[in-house]
């Protein structure tokens, strides 16, 4: 079975897109290449055993396994080593990067508190967003009993366009709430 968001945008999305860019061409509308969650662990420095339920949270978010992230020099202010795992990272492709945006849009940003929208100035100059989220609950597949400790991560949503003004709208046509 295929994405949902996939089908919609290969049906929908891809031709509205072309029209509304004034593109003559459909293999330069803009489309989702890789989405990269990143998660962050500063702690780990002092126990590396905090890594192992932050590596389950983040596999059973993606559905996918997680690569640990180590330092590359080291800096005594953080007391940091060089070569030490610090965190952890996953890179989805595919039908696992559309059906992450999909539960991200329509199951987890709705859950946080306070919600009002993403902001529409994340972008990075080249059509890339990164969206920082503070605790990993917010998804279903987090068993809220067995958390310790609350963690936040980077969901950088890796795009093909070549402008921020393209990228927030293929963004906007996925059903991105982004902030008035």
């Amino acid at each position: 079975m295929a994405a949902r968001l996939k089908e919609k945008f290969n049906k929908e999305i891809k031709g509205a897109l072309q029209k509304e860019l004034g593109l003559k061409n459909h293999m330069a509308v803009p489309h989702l290449e890789k989405i990269v969650i990143n998660m962050g662990l500063g702690e780990a420095t002092q126990n590396n055993k905090i890594l192992d339920p932050l590596l389950s949270d983040l596999a059973a978010i993606t559905g996918q396994k997680p690569v640990t992230t180590k330092a590359k020099k080291s800096i005594a202010a953080f007391k940091v080593r060089g070569g030490q795992s610090i965190g952890a990272m996953v890179t989805l492709r595919g039908d696992k990067m559309y059906e992450f945006l999909d539960r991200l849009i329509s199951i987890a940003l709705p859950r946080v508190r306070d919600f009002r929208g993403v902001s529409p100035k994340s972008f990075d100059g080249r059509g890339n967003y990164t969206l920082g989220l503070r605790d990993q609950l917010i998804f279903p597949e987090i068993d809220y009993s067995k958390v310790d400790k609350l963690k936040g991560m980077n969901v950088t949503i890796v795009t093909t366009a070549r402008t921020d003004d393209n990228a927030r709208a293929l963004l906007k046509s996925f059903g991105m709430p982004f902030r008035a």
